[in-house]
């Protein structure tokens, strides 16, 4: 699990430390308040666990190729150049940091000329031994067939996560005696309000399989196509609560009818009460308000809320952290709604008064 993140002249942040909730956090902030960037440059330096996972014996020098390789391909930056990441203007250097509950750590920096990362700090960094999960904003159900092979040979304009998220939804199922029963739970309640499961026949081929019938997935309806992309991860056990890494979700609400959300809200507070960190970005009310109305303290649930935001000078982004819904600010998303009504009453006051 993440602990801290900190970020210093890099993209949009100045100097920005963010200590995570090791069960649900979500991030809100207004449009380029750096919310995916955020999500982001933490999944990226959490690739060298999988690295060293494998090979123990990688070099310093190994390790900054990789990890470099991995953030260009995330952030795909102008001329495909690190330093085009450093924030405009800044004349120190860029840092990235990230502190993991095991005391494990690893820390980058870089300047605007960079070519590559270089390492700073891999405290303990091999003995994690766990895969990071990005569910990116838009669906993949619908064009994974062909995704990956496409991706390597031209280069498609997706970053990363759109391939790293194929590649996992093609990992054949775990064996059944091996789901996690939340698992299994969440699988369930997934196929009954889909009304049927997506069936991976592999090479990126998906169908949508009811008792009578077998459908296209493009067929389906994209909310559902989410669904069935966050029941094929736990299928796979790449998530997997109490042994996969951080999970990452850009949006989930994306595409999403509002009533499908209590039941996502559900799913992941189940996944976090069992070990399973969730580090989501969002900007829809219903989401939000969900986790607030669902939490149970009594299963020691917890939901730490972060608003990024600008401060005095527009060009840095600051966050504000609280465990209390009540107490988020700014918040844009209630800010919007709350203008709505506002504006309501003063319709309805009008026609009053005529």
């Amino acid at each position: 699990m993440i602990e801290r993140l900190e970020f210093r002249n890099f993209t949009v942040f100045s100097s920005m430390s963010m200590d995570l909730s090791p069960k649900i956090n979500v991030v809100i902030g207004e449009n380029n308040s750096g919310k995916t960037h955020l999500l982001k440059a933490a999944y990226g330096l959490c690739f060298g666990s999988p690295l060293l996972k494998n090979k123990p014996e990688t070099s310093d020098v190994e390790l900054e190729a990789a990890l470099t390789a991995k953030m260009l391909r995330l952030f795909m930056p102008l001329d495909n150049k690190i330093g085009k990441m450093h924030r405009q203007g800044a004349t120190d250097q860029a840092y990235l940091s990230v502190l993991f509950s095991g005391g494990q750590k690893i820390a980058v920096t870089f300047y605007n000329n960079s070519k590559a990362l270089a390492l700073q700090n891999r405290a303990n960094y091999n003995k994690l031994q766990f895969e990071a999960v990005f569910i990116p904003t838009k669906e993949v159900l619908s064009f994974m067939k062909g995704f990956n092979s496409l991706y390597e040979k031209y280069g498609l304009s997706f970053d990363q996560t759109y391939q790293d998220i194929c590649l996992l939804l093609d990992l054949p199922e775990i064996r059944p005696e091996t789901l996690h029963e939340k698992s299994k739970w969440a699988m369930a309640e997934i196929e009954d309000i889909c009304g049927g499961r997506f069936v991976f026949h592999g090479g990126g081929k998906v169908t949508f399989k009811t008792e009578d019938t077998e459908y296209s997935a493009n067929s389906i309806a994209e909310g559902f196509r989410k669904a069935g992309l966050l029941s094929r991860l736990l299928e796979t056990g790449a998530i997997q609560p109490g042994v996969s890494g951080p999970l990452f979700w850009d949006e989930p609400e994306s595409n999403m009818n509002p009533m499908l959300m209590k039941l996502f809200v559900q799913i992941l507070l189940e996944l976090s009460r069992n070990g399973q960190q969730i580090i989501l970005a969002t900007h829809d009310y219903a989401l939000i308000k969900w986790f607030d109305l669902l939490m149970d303290k009594g299963k020691n649930d917890h939901v730490r809320f972060h608003s990024l935001y600008r401060g005095a000078d527009a060009s840095e982004i600051k966050v504000a952290s609280t465990d209390d819904y009540l107490k988020i600010a700014p918040n844009p998303i209630d800010e919007a709604f709350g203008f709505l009504i506002d504006k309501e009453i003063e319709r309805d006051m009008r026609g009053l008064g005529k």
